[in-house]
């Protein structure tokens, strides 16, 4: 026996080698990734679409029902569980588990891309997010300020704070709760509206297509080329209060200001995050 000779004629050679099996035992066991459950991936694929405004039977017939026909022939599905709310459509859909989440996943955005052009166009395109055993909540910030509000607190972490915590190793989402986005409120008089003749869809349809940003083409000479676009003016509540809505008779303009009142306020404001008493 080459080992036990080599152990008997060598004491202090074989004592050195079985501390150092000891010692790399030891290291490869710091070492080990332990977990107290297996790294399973559960074959489930969610589909969220927001229709803000809608009631919950609008938001079942237009978006998730179509929503369910388009899924339903993808291979590999268990059951589909699907709850419609007032301003939004969540549908679940559980696959077998010899299915691959991944291929999974890629064939439900492929059919949900399909019906995008049948869904209304006030709603959001749907989000389709696979769920992940591993993901789950490492930290939260709570962000508090003397001199800024809600909204502005808000508007900074999404231009400085979610860029840089995504590029950190090992974080798959950021996402901002509590928060209080800006949005150009429209207060209509159903009066002032009433006595001038214009509706809530004549109001809707000039803002449409009034407030947008348009390429103008290209200016070209001999020695230099211009982009031209078509700037949007409207900006400002005054801005917006300004624009004209209908022609009278006589022709006078009616401004937006005359029939409704024109704020920047919150995008959602009934519903409010306190935390450690703040």
């Amino acid at each position: 026996m080459l080992l036990s000779d080599i152990s008997v004629k060598r004491p202090v050679f074989a004592t050195v080698v079985n501390l150092l099996l000891i010692i790399f035992g030891l290291v490869a066991i710091s070492m080990l990734a332990l977990r107290e459950y297996p790294d399973i991936d559960p074959p489930i694929v969610s589909v969220s679409t927001k229709y803000t405004g809608a009631s919950a039977n609008i938001v079942e017939t237009r978006i998730t029902q179509l929503l369910e026909d388009r899924i339903s022939g993808i291979e590999g599905i268990k059951n589909i569980t699907s709850m419609s709310s007032n301003g939004s459509s969540d549908i679940t859909i559980e696959f077998k588990l010899s299915r691959d989440i991944d291929a999974a996943a890629n064939d439900v955005r492929e059919r949900v891309s399909r019906a995008l052009n049948n869904l209304p166009d006030q709603a959001d395109p749907p989000e389709v997010s696979k769920a992940d055993s591993d993901q789950s909540a490492i930290v939260w910030y709570n962000l508090r300020s003397t001199n800024l509000n809600t909204m502005e607190l808000t508007d900074y972490a999404e231009r400085f704070l979610v860029d840089r915590l995504s590029v950190a190793d090992g974080v798959a989402r950021v996402q901002i709760g509590g928060g209080r986005r800006y949005a150009m409120k429209v207060f209509l008089d159903r009066n002032a509206m009433a006595a001038r003749g214009i509706t809530v869809s004549d109001v809707e349809s000039v803002i449409s297509s009034e407030n947008v940003e348009l390429p103008a083409g290209e200016v070209e000479s001999l020695d230099r080329n211009f982009e031209v676009r078509v700037a949007r003016t409207f900006l400002s509540p005054e801005d917006f209060a300004a624009l004209t809505v209908a022609v009278g008779e006589d022709g006078y303009l009616v401004r937006l200001g005359e029939i409704a009142n024109v704020e920047l306020a919150a995008e959602d404001d009934e519903t409010e995050f306190r935390g450690d008493g703040v």
